[in-house]
Order: structure tokens, then C-alpha cells, then sequence
């Protein structure tokens, strides 16, 4: 199946769903799937107006993970038959973990190829940037960190499957939203969600404030003041008895908790080149948090870092693999 014209690329996660043209148009959508999962058809439906006219559709996902799923062929399935839903009479090309896409049937029989294959699609695109020697992709997103190495323009992955990922370190369930603060501190803290990275990175001002964003561990905003209050409650306190300096210094600790946990495991796969890396590409809505990996490494700090969010702004670094799986489509149909 041929596909030219505008491409329309939709990368289905489990708390946000990101879309992105291959002209460069890319926009996000916060939508808890595993509350919801009947309602993803028309979530993406809403999407379509904002990305305007559109000849094709390419697919990537991490959604089926979601535990409103019984298994991820379940996931799978679901999805795309949300997607089948929306496209109307528009090809649709879903990403498989062989690096090449497949049609929607064709797709829900290689279901276990097209499970969580956003991050390789990433690495696919992101290897133009560095086509010579080894390189590192970094995409830190909201919940997870994606950890790619490439090797003269190609990802060199240890594992397929988030499974098999884990175990390499090649993926990372932590990330600069939705990870839970307790998960990264000692026992200094309570084991409770009171609060996650999000406020961390609110009230060290690394995230901006936003008042109608209520996907908070409390329901309340992301505001600083609040996520004052959610850090002061991971140390048994509140804003009335926990400092400013106190809740300041948490977030610091956490923060640091994050960078190294990060690194050591960017330097387990940084181990699968033959020397270090020579370029690290970041990217994602934490890509702030990938740059300062390097201050850990001096054969790092000698790397060529090369944003996605310089080169081609913050929506399309913060739905990388959305853009990713457009333009792949889109090469992959000029060839046909």
C-alpha cells in the first residue's frame, strides 16, 4: 500500500496520545486509557481536526500495556480497532518491531510485533542525526525512558519486547511526570503516591505551571504551590509545618535520585557499542533531564549532542515518535 501526500502519525500510549504530520505539525492529547479504554475511538476522533487534512494514517503504540487489558494481544486489538474506526476510507500502515510496517490485518496477526514499537520507529528516524560511529538516542518522556543505541545510522537493540527492555535497560519505567517520588527515595520518605516527578520538576521550574492540568497524584493543579504541598506530604508534613526549604531540597534529592538511575542505566547501553558513544540524541517532553546525563561522563561531555527539540521544536520533540512513524511511512511509500 502506497502512501503519499500528508501523513498523519499517531503514537497510543496509555496516559497520552500524541499525533504528528509529516510536514511537521505535532500536537498531544492527555488521555488516561486504562479509565476509559471505550472511549479511545472517539479521544482520537477529537484529535483530527486539530491536525488538519491528512491523505494517511501511521500507527505506533504503548497503550496495550495498560491493565484494563487482559493481555496485550487484547491491547493490541483494541486499539486497532480504534484506529480502524477513525480512518474511514485513509490507508493505515501499522509499525511492527521488524522496522517495517504492516496493514491493519496484517497487523493484528503479528500483534506481539506492533506492542510498544514507538521507541524503535524513534530510533529508526533519529539515526539520520548521527549516520557514522556509535551513538546513544535518550527519549525521556512522562513515563518512561526509551535508552537506543545506534551504530553507523542503525539501532542496534538487546531486546524487542518491554519484557526483554527491562531487563537490558533499555527501558526505563521512569519519567518527568507520572512517576511516583516515592519510587526513587529511601525510606526518608512515606511509601505513598502523595506526589510524583511532576511536582519535583514543577518546583524546581523545569516544568511550567499549568492551572488546568489536574493529572496530579492529589486531582488538584500543577501548580508550585500545590506541588509544594504534595512533597511536603512525602515527608508527613504540609504547607503549614514543612518548609519552602524543605520541600525545595526533596525535590532536589529526588531530582539527582532520577539522573543517576537514568545514567547508569544509559551506561549499561552504552555498553552494546564497540567504544563510546560519539553522538547522544535526545529527545521527548523530559529531554531537559537527557541533556544533563553527560555532566555523569567525561568521554559523554566529548559526545555531539543533537536535541530534537533545537532541531525541530518542543511539540514534535514531545511527540518524537509520532513524527517518527510519519516520516517513515511516508520514505517507506516514496520507494513502493
Amino acid at each position: 500500500m502506497r502512501m503519499s501526500g500528508r501523513v498523519l502519525g499517531l503514537d497510543i500510549g496509555g496516559a497520552n496520545l500524541k499525533a504528528a504530520t509529516n510536514d511537521g505539525f505535532a500536537l498531544l492529547r492527555p488521555f488516561a486509557l486504562w479509565r476509559r479504554p471505550d472511549l479511545l475511538a472517539s479521544e482520537l476522533q477529537a484529535m483530527l481536526p486539530g491536525a488538519g487534512p491528512f491523505d494517511s494514517l501511521a500507527v505506533t503504540m504503548t497503550g496495550e500495556l495498560c491493565d484494563c487489558f487482559e493481555t496485550k494481544h487484547q491491547g493490541v486489538h483494541h486499539i486497532l480497532d480504534a484506529v480502524e474506526t477513525i480512518s474511514g476510507d485513509k490507508p493505515v500502515r501499522v509499525w511492527l518491531t521488524q522496522q517495517c510496517f504492516a496493514d491493519l490485518n496484517d497487523s493484528r496477526d503479528r500483534w506481539l510485533q506492533v506492542a510498544a514499537g514507538n521507541w524503535l520507529a524513534l530510533a529508526k528516524w533519529a539515526g539520520r542525526f548521527a549516520p557514522e560511529r556509535g551513538a546513544l538516542l535518550v527519549d525521556i518522556g512522562s513515563t518512561t525512558t526509551d535508552i537506543v543505541a545506534l551504530w553507523n545510522g542503525c539501532p542496534i537493540p538487546n531486546g524487542l519486547t518491554d519484557s526483554q527492555r527491562l531487563k537490558t535497560r533499555e527501558l526505563v519505567y521512569s519519567g518527568v511526570r507520572r512517576t511516583p517520588v516515592c519510587s526513587l527515595v529511601g525510606d526518608e520518605i512515606a511509601t505513598e503516591l502523595f506526589a510524583t516527578t511532576l511536582d519535583v520538576y514543577l518546583l524546581l521550574g523545569l516544568i511550567p505551571e499549568d492551572a488546568a492540568d489536574f493529572n496530579t497524584a492529589d486531582g488538584r493543579p500543577a501548580t508550585r504551590n500545590c506541588a509544594r504541598a504534595r512533597l511536603a506530604r512525602m515527608l508527613g508534613g504540609d504547607t503549614e509545618i514543612t518548609s519552602e526549604m524543605e520541600t525545595l531540597s526533596l525535590a532536589g534529592r529526588v531530582a539527582q535520585h532520577q539522573r543517576i538511575a537514568l545514567y547508569t542505566a544509559a551506561q549499561t547501553v552504552a555498553c552494546f557499542l564497540p567504544e563510546p558513544p560519539r553522538t547522544v540524541i535526545t529527545s521527548g517532553s523530559g529531554e531537559f533531564l537527557a541533556e544533563e546525563l553527560r555532566s555523569f561522563d567525561s568521554a559523554w561531555r566529548r559526545a555531539c549532542v543533537v536535541s530534537i527539540e533545537k532541531q525541530l521544536g518542543q511539540s514534535l520533540s514531545a511527540a518524537a515518535c509520532a513524527y517518527a512513524v510519519a516520516v517513515l511511512a511516508t520514505e517507506e511509500g516514496s520507494k513502493a
